[in-house]
């Protein structure tokens, strides 16, 4: 990639964005580019735990109003979030919202369309996870309260990253000018809501120091538990076949994202591989939590080695061509999930 906003600061930020932005046709890098920095500043102003919550909550509505295309002072956002982000890029990224921002407004029509459209949806998400769990610490732990709230809420903050790709896919991809928007759209919902639902999966013993119960009340309360109790291990143990009901579900999304993968014609293989990379390494994790006696209790986060992703990556390169040969590595990771 040419340009440093592309090239180096987004990989300085998240390196297997960048590789699977880097192999995408030329005219989606931008784009898609794009749209992620954004949602990755908005993220690490959520984040910023030395501000305190309202002001996150002003920046964020003040970063929403920017992503419309409506004026609103990012600088200020950068001036009172950047100094406490500690890697440099995050800085960076923050201090160059305004130069993005100007970059989506010079897009085509149709592109600026969709990129503003998954910022909104993103950045509303953002604020609805911060304004939804009160505190910072174990304290204030709060819980989402139904199934229907956990579904929406991976939806607001990655699934709805699904129908957008598939838009701009679409409109820049001649061989998908037999697909059904709608169809594949909503197909597509299933890749984020997987993938988010696989972190919100893997984080929980971190989420609950900070506050954050994304395992539904009302469910806990079937089981006789509260979200207090999971702070114990006699509690996490007591969850475990909710989790696992959620091990199941995120994986039925996995099934669905597949399918819309291997619908991908095989002349797009940078579709292809960029589809199921993220799957492939998000069943492997889903492999790992399964396979933990009691992941809700997990003393250091469970992911898979950088070795193991390499493997991954590298065989998924051989065999993006084949259906049956991409289905088969899904198959034999899918084999280890024991729910």
């Amino acid at each position: 990639m040419a340009d440093d906003l592309l090239g180096g600061l987004l990989k300085q930020v998240s390196r297997s964005f960048y590789l699977s932005l880097a192999i995408l046709p030329r005219p989606l890098r931008e784009p898609i580019g794009l749209a992620y920095l954004l949602a990755r500043a908005a993220d690490s102003v959520a984040d910023t735990r030395l501000c305190a919550r309202h002001e996150r909550l002003a920046h964020l509505e003040t970063l929403r109003r920017a992503y419309a295309g409506d004026p609103a002072d990012v600088g200020e956002v950068a001036r009172a979030c950047s100094r406490h982000q500690a890697p440099a890029a995050e800085r960076a990224l923050l201090e160059r919202v305004g130069e993005a921002l100007a970059r989506v407004a010079a897009l085509p029509p149709a592109d600026r369309h969709e990129v503003r459209a998954v910022l909104a949806t993103l950045t509303s998400g953002m604020i609805f996870d911060l304004s939804r769990f009160p505190g910072d610490d174990a304290v204030g732990l709060a819980a989402l309260e139904t199934l229907e709230e956990l579904d929406h809420y991976t939806y607001l903050v990655a699934g709805c990253v699904g129908p957008f790709w598939t838009a701009l896919h679409m409109a820049h991809r001649p061989r998908l000018s037999d697909w059904s928007l709608r169809e594949m759209s909503a197909q597509a919902v299933s890749f984020g809501k997987g993938l988010q639902l696989t972190n919100v999966l893997r984080d929980v013993p971190g989420d609950l120091r900070h506050g954050r119960c994304y395992l539904p009340a009302e469910e806990l309360a079937q089981l006789g538990l509260g979200p207090k109790d999971l702070l114990e291990p006699a509690g996490t143990a007591r969850a475990l076949p909710l989790y696992r009901r959620l091990l199941g579900v995120a994986l039925a999304h996995y099934d669905v994202a597949w399918d819309y993968t291997l619908a991908i014609p095989r002349l797009e293989w940078r579709m292809r591989l960029a589809c199921a990379w993220p799957l492939l390494i998000g069943l492997a994790t889903l492999a790992r939590l399964a396979a933990h006696p009691n992941p809700l209790a997990a003393t250091s986060p469970i992911k898979i080695s950088r070795g193991a992703v390499r493997a991954l990556l590298a065989r998924s390169a051989a065999t993006v061509w084949s259906n049956r040969a991409l289905a088969a590595d899904a198959a034999r990771l899918r084999e280890r999930i024991r729910l």
